[in-house]
């Protein structure tokens, strides 16, 4: 009885460390250089045309829309984010300090494969709540033209979501039982 239990919350602890997310500012940071990615892989775009409709005097109605500021821009730029996220990892700098690193070659880590697979589960889900909390201020900013390249972290990890501002930061203790959720 005594093994079962000991089994059983060791792997409770270890599932719970890898469902949770220490440095939510740097995973914020990480998801915002894969969508500053998307931006720099995205190629120009005619206008979105939808004049579909013919008047009674057989004209086009309707409105051509920038892509750029079109809702088909935003989804394209988001869809998949969060997939992409499975390919990075939290990687031991020094230690005392962690950073997350897109993986070209898993078998060359320094941390075990399993390990570090558990941490992209971690990223890719922590992108999905990001994503749940932020999404519809991030599509309206990216219809409005606010997000730019270069800019991505601060608009994400400061502005929107707050896991890198400073307030955030000197409230850590009030808000931990909020942001464990995340």
């Amino acid at each position: 009885m005594a093994a079962s239990t000991l089994w059983l919350v060791s792997i409770f602890s270890i599932l719970s460390m890898a469902a949770c997310i220490d440095d939510k500012c740097a995973a914020c940071n990480a998801v915002a250089a894969e969508l500053e990615i998307q931006l720099s892989k995205e190629k120009p775009r005619n206008h979105l045309d939808m004049r579909h409709r013919l008047d009674s005097k057989g004209q086009r109605q309707g409105k051509v829309i920038d892509y750029r500021m079109s809702e088909l821009r935003a989804v394209e730029l988001l869809d998949g984010l969060c997939e992409n996220m499975q390919d990075y990892t939290l990687e031991k700098i020094d230690s005392t300090r962690r950073e997350w690193i897109k993986v070209d070659n898993w078998d060359i880590l320094t941390i075990g494969k399993q390990e570090a697979k558990a941490y992209s589960k971690d990223i890719s889900s922590y992108c999905g709540r990001l994503l749940e909390e932020t999404e519809d201020e991030l599509t309206e900013l990216i219809k409005t033209g606010s997000v730019k390249q270069g800019e991505v972290s601060k608009l994400l990890c400061e502005d929107l979501s707050e896991h890198c501002s400073d307030s955030s930061d000197s409230n850590s203790d009030s808000d931990a039982d909020s942001n464990d959720e995340l």
